[in-house]
């Protein structure tokens, strides 16, 4: 039998449904949930001859230890294993686009970066196995449907890792703040992985030293730093505009 998890939320188990209904099992859905939102989703899953079974919140709060479910939650096939670098890279159209992610420890901020990357067509997340956030139930829900769509690929050696990206010829580019060239001077058009930190923290030693580039975000008002999902966005926001500009 394929191994089995719990997914919860609405986006993450709506976007589940709308892309791998095959994997879905059974849904649990809070019976005090009349609104809009809750029968179209019960409707959704009919549809897809997937069962629905009326569970009270109190249930589903032990089912999830206690997280914000928002009512629904669901038993689905665990996905296949994420995809190797070979065959992301090896499956390719236009110039790699990356994103690393470098001691991202919350689970939030790794389901928004995940989402971002969705949007910005980021053709892989990488980060290293250790001392990192993983794919888990809290992620899927952030990230609201990309943990399927975005390959996630965990790297024993995130340095060595990015070594070898360079032997491919993929241009790194470190976000850091105390960069002197700012993200607006740099050419983003090639082949390229950008690199982020933690907020506050930033990239280790090791890993910023790798990069073959660093570049800071122009900040313009009171705050210091950014999340590291709102970075990751702007950057891959602007190297996408100059892919489009540059042809």
């Amino acid at each position: 039998m394929s191994d089995e998890r719990l997914i919860y939320g609405f986006h993450a188990v709506l976007s589940r449904l709308r892309q791998k209904a095959a994997r879905v099992r059974e849904i649990y859905l809070d019976p005090s949930r009349g609104d809009r939102r809750a029968r179209d989703l019960a409707q959704a899953a009919r549809d897809r001859g997937v069962r629905v079974i009326m569970v009270e919140a109190a249930r589903l709060d032990g089912m999830t230890g206690g997280a914000r479910h928002q009512g629904v939650a669901a038993r689905v096939e665990a996905g296949a294993p994420a995809q190797d670098l070979d065959s992301v890279l090896g499956g390719l159209d236009e110039a790699p686009l990356l994103l690393i992610l470098d001691g991202v420890t919350d689970p939030h901020n790794l389901g928004a970066c995940l989402r971002v990357a969705d949007a910005m067509g980021v053709h892989a997340v990488l980060a290293p196995k250790d001392r990192a956030a993983g794919i888990t139930a809290a992620v899927e829900k952030v990230a609201s449907g990309a943990a399927e769509s975005v390959p996630f690929i965990a790297v024993t050696n995130l340095a060595r890792t990015m070594r070898e990206l360079k032997e491919r010829e993929i241009w790194l580019v470190g976000a850091d703040e105390g960069a002197e060239r700012d993200l607006y001077s740099a050419r983003l058009e090639g082949p390229l992985a950008w690199v982020l930190g933690a907020e506050g923290e930033g990239m280790r030693r090791l890993t910023r030293e790798t990069c073959d580039e660093l570049a800071r975000i122009p900040m313009l008002g009171a705050v210091e730093s950014l999340n590291v999902a709102v970075s990751a966005g702007i950057v891959l926001a602007e190297t996408r505009r100059q892919r489009r500009s540059r042809g």
